[in-house]
């Protein structure tokens, strides 16, 4: 009788447990008869796999259930043995951090000790393949070192884009969105003993407490008619920009020009918005998040809120727009702006009024955290409506502007 090698790795391979085959049929249950060497008779069949394996290795083919698997090609995986190599790699990524940090200026910090333990203990690596892993983790210890080493006083600040750069090539290496920011801004918390930032704002503070300096121009924010207080430039540029009726894109650099704290700003999603504001020359305050608001729309927002500014929010009556109301209501107490179950229904009907051809909703529904109603009424109707079909309603709902 001949044999069959054993699949690579089978050692730890043994079969175990059951499988339950359903509607069998009678050439099937005739084959499955030869195969387990005892009558089966009915469409289901219990079959244990350690049964089937000892029946095999006592055919002509003398080859356990593995090797059979194996020689069919279907994959077969060793878990205790990957979770060894696991073990071994995770082991081997630790070794080679501690190794370059003794050959980095990080060697004897005292933090450096409990950044590592941090991010073992949070598994803030665990989804990386090793090797991504190790090198970003290297990448991080070398961003740290050129940060926190003495280079003296009068050394000149980072440009957040320029260390990234320098450090892995690219201008972007340090978003806020990537993995080594993550470890970076962690390192830096713990050599300062505070807490990991949660928001944009404490991200860029800890970056500017580490003399790097983020990038404040390139974003910006659309806004209208915001009427700042105050006797500096910025506050009057702005003041005589929404006397004019004009829009204003703000940086970073221009977000601590505040309205009264009575000012009622209204929140939109689409530029569009914005612009037809202007046009229609409206009064009222007005900011836009462009879509899925970035970093500088959020702090804008955070500053108005902080201020005591009331704010009203309107969007996208689909899916990703309940996504993004939610989180702009939930995170400023904002009120919904014509976003309630009724005023879908208006307009759905409304658009089918003008004849618009229906665009179906995609993705899964979710609850409006201002209308346990609404979610129900867009299933029922499967229309996406876009801002600007609302765009006539909102512009009368804001207040007159000057002729």
């Amino acid at each position: 009788m001949g044999s069959c090698p054993p699949p690579p790795g089978a050692n730890g391979i043994q079969p175990s447990g059951s499988i339950r085959l359903t509607g069998c049929t009678a050439a099937e249950r005739e084959a499955l008869s030869l195969l387990l060497g005892r009558r089966v008779t009915t469409a289901t069949a219990m079959i244990r796999l350690a049964d089937l394996d000892s029946r095999l290795r006592d055919t002509a083919a003398d080859c356990g259930l593995a090797a059979v698997v194996d020689q069919l090609g279907l994959p077969l995986t060793d878990r205790r043995a990957a979770w060894d190599t696991g073990r071994q790699e995770q082991a081997a990524l630790w070794t080679a951090a501690e190794a370059a940090i003794a050959a980095s200026a990080l060697a004897g910090q005292d933090w450096v000790g409990g950044w590592l333990d941090d991010l073992r203990r949070t598994g803030a690596l665990g989804r990386l393949v090793p090797q991504e892993a190790t090198g970003l983790l290297h990448q991080a210890i070398r961003v740290l070192g050129l940060l926190r080493s003495d280079r003296g006083e009068e050394a000149a600040p980072y440009g957040r884009g320029e260390l990234a750069t320098r450090v892995t090539g690219t201008a972007h290496g340090l978003d806020d969105d990537t993995v080594l920011s993550r470890l970076v801004l962690r390192g830096l918390a713990r050599a300062t003993a505070g807490e990991p930032p949660e928001n944009a704002p404490g991200r860029r503070a800890l970056w500017c407490a580490a003399a790097v300096v983020p990038d404040e121009v390139s974003s910006t924010v659309p806004t209208y008619g915001l009427r700042p207080v105050g006797r500096g430039w910025r506050e009057r540029a702005l003041r005589e920009r929404a006397d004019h009726h004009a829009e204003t894109h703000l940086t970073l650099r221009e977000l601590n020009v505040v309205p009264s704290s009575d000012t009622l700003v209204h929140i939109c999603e689409n530029p569009r918005v914005v612009e037809a504001a202007a046009e229609a020359r409206c009064g009222g305050a007005l900011v836009c998040t462009s879509g899925s608001a970035s970093t500088v729309v959020l702090e804008l927002l955070d500053t108005l809120a902080a201020a005591g500014l009331r704010l009203r929010y309107h969007g996208d009556f689909d899916w990703p727009g309940i996504a993004l109301a939610n989180r702009v209501i939930r995170r400023y107490s904002a009120l919904p702006w014509q976003m309630v179950a009724e005023d879908y229904e208006q307009l759905a009907a409304h658009a089918q009024d003008q004849g618009s051809p229906g665009l179906p909703l995609v993705g899964t529904p979710l609850e409006a955290s201002w209308d346990a109603d609404l979610a129900a009424v867009m299933t029922a109707l499967n229309v996406a409506l876009h801002e600007e079909s609302a765009l006539d309603r909102l512009i009368a709902d804001l207040a007159p502007g000057a002729p």
